[in-house]
């Protein structure tokens, strides 16, 4: 079954190559959406993806970026197949 997670990171996370490292993890475990910086501050990624291969993404995140992250905020939405891929995306200004 496919599951989408919308998750935000604070702490840290910018310039430290948070985006460069999701990106590579998602596309090991075959997980679609985006990541990219806000103007706050924090870090957004949509994620899609099998639930073993979501949680096994967003755990390996964790584990890799651990160390700049003061906070998470997570919410499950219903997937929609939109993504073919993984990949930075900018904020709309």
């Amino acid at each position: 079954m496919q599951c989408r997670r919308h998750v935000y990171y604070s702490g840290r996370v910018h310039g430290v190559g948070f985006r460069y490292t999701a990106c590579r993890l998602a596309r090991v475990r075959g997980v679609g959406g985006f990541v990219r910086n806000l103007g706050d501050g924090r870090v957004e990624v949509v994620a899609e993806g099998d639930e073993n291969g979501l949680a096994r993404f967003l755990a390996d995140l964790e584990e890799r970026m651990g160390g700049y992250i003061g906070g998470v905020e997570a919410t499950e939405e219903p997937a929609t197949g939109e993504f073919d891929g993984f990949d930075v995306a900018f904020e709309r200004g």
